[in-house]
């Protein structure tokens, strides 16, 4: 199948599919509730990354873009809470100037208990053809179809702690992750949170919840790591291999 990473984002060529993986919108507003004191821009970079990857894919690539599907978590706080209302329907607007609305597929994750589209645009899932886009959390009968090749999610925001040889340094790094899963390709996009790198996937506890994701731990360890780096996405080999 045809498709590529660029920066923190999938794009599938052939079928002129973006996808981007967990927003988070309101996490900044959160952090200042609790009295963390930082700039407001959590909005702005979030449109401006956009627009960049927009650019790389039609202007760079002379490609197009048909339709952008978000892989739920696109908001943070699991209670209404006016400013983050105030920050997706921003993002609405942004995505609105480029996509008719039945092409701006908003999935529905763990934190999205509250619609703020008002109009129940959010989804369980969507499929498009041999693919299937989901959060992740918790099991769909859909995805399993025998007709899906694909299943494509967020939820763990995947990332990579990797070290110097003597130890001393480490640094941590967003991810993608592919691999297959009872007889499906399946891969796992990065959070598009900029504020947190996500959860190491080469530095599990041994009481990690293999709940917690509808891939099990031992599955997830045999996944390809493709690690984000300033300029490219690079590959890491598999997770087990990690050290």
């Amino acid at each position: 199948m045809d498709y590529t990473f660029l920066s923190k984002s999938l794009f599938f060529p052939k079928k002129g599919i973006l996808v981007i993986g967990d927003l988070h919108i309101g996490y900044e507003s959160r952090l200042r509730q609790s009295g963390v004191l930082i700039p407001k821009r959590q909005i702005k970079d979030l449109i401006n990354e956009l627009k960049k990857i927009f650019d790389a894919i039609e202007k760079d690539r002379k490609q197009n873009i048909k339709k952008i599907v978000f892989l739920g978590d696109i908001k943070h706080a699991f209670g209404f809470e006016s400013e983050e209302r105030n920050e997706f329907q921003e993002v609405l607007e942004f995505l609105g100037e480029k996509f008719p609305a039945e092409n701006i597929i908003l999935l529905k994750g763990n934190h999205d208990t509250m619609d703020y589209t008002f109009e129940g645009f959010m989804k369980d899932f969507y499929i498009e053809d041999e693919i299937v886009f989901i959060h992740g959390d918790e099991p769909i009968k859909e995805t399993f179809d025998k007709k899906i090749k694909t299943i494509v999610m967020g939820h763990i925001h995947p990332s990579v702690v990797l070290k110097e040889e003597d130890g001393v340094k480490k640094e941590t790094y967003k991810c993608f992750l592919e691999g297959n899963f009872e007889g499906k390709k399946i891969i796992i996009l990065p959070s598009f949170l900029d504020f947190i790198e996500g959860s190491p996937v080469n530095d599990y506890k041994d009481d990690y919840e293999d709940y917690f994701s509808i891939i099990p731990k031992k599955s997830l360890l045999k996944f390809k790591v493709h690690v984000i780096g300033e300029d490219q996405v690079y590959e890491f080999g598999s997770v087990k291999d990690l050290p």
